[in-house]
C-alpha cells in the first residue's frame, strides 16, 4: 500500500511539474523571431500630438531618428542625435503589426513609451501613447500623471529591407 501511494504521490508531482512548465512557457511572451525583419534598421520617424491632459509638457510634433536593433533576445531603440537608447519589450506580433514598449527615468518622473505600429515595407505608421508619472521621492507613489497620443509615420533611411 505505502508503494502505490508514494507512486500517486510522484505521478502527482510530475503532472504538476509538467503542466507549471506549460504554463510557464505560454506567459514567456513573444517570440522575437516573430518580429518581421524590415522592423529592423533606421527610421526617420514624425510624431504629431493628438491629445494630451498636459498642454505644454509634451511636444506638438517632432521628428526623430530610430535605429531599432537586435543583440540575442535584446531589441534596443536608439536616437544616435539625442543619444537616448533603451531596451524595448514587444508585448504583440500579429502579421505586420507591433506592439511594444519602453520605460525610463527622468529626474524622479517615470516616462512609458506605448507603440503599436503597422510596417509596410520602407515606411510605417502607429500610434505612440506616452505616460509620464511624477513619482514621490519618500515612498515612491505616483503623484500626478500626465499623457499625451502621437500618431505616427516612419520612413525607413538604412537597413536590411532597403533596395539600393
Amino acid at each position: 500500500m505505502k508503494k502505490y501511494s508514494i507512486l500517486i504521490i510522484a505521478l502527482f508531482l510530475l503532472v504538476s511539474v509538467a503542466f507549471a512548465a506549460e504554463k510557464y512557457t505560454l506567459q514567456a511572451g513573444i517570440s522575437l523571431d516573430k518580429i518581421p525583419k524590415e522592423f529592423y534598421g533606421t527610421w526617420r520617424v514624425s510624431s504629431k500630438l493628438v491629445s494630451t491632459n498636459s498642454e505644454g509638457t509634451f511636444k506638438d510634433h517632432s521628428i526623430d531618428l530610430w535605429n531599432l536593433s537586435r543583440k540575442g533576445n535584446v531589441i534596443t531603440l536608439d536616437n544616435p542625435f539625442s543619444g537616448a537608447k533603451a531596451s524595448i519589450t514587444v508585448d504583440e506580433v500579429k502579421g505586420q503589426l507591433i506592439k511594444f514598449k519602453k520605460t525610463g527615468d527622468y529626474d524622479g518622473k517615470k516616462l512609458t513609451d506605448a507603440v503599436q505600429l503597422t510596417l509596410a515595407k520602407e515606411t510605417f505608421s502607429g500610434v505612440n501613447n506616452l505616460k509620464l508619472d511624477t513619482v514621490s521621492e519618500i515612498d515612491g507613489h505616483i503623484l500626478k500623471t500626465d499623457w499625451a497620443s502621437y500618431k505616427l509615420t516612419g520612413e525607413k533611411i538604412s537597413g536590411s529591407s532597403i533596395n539600393k
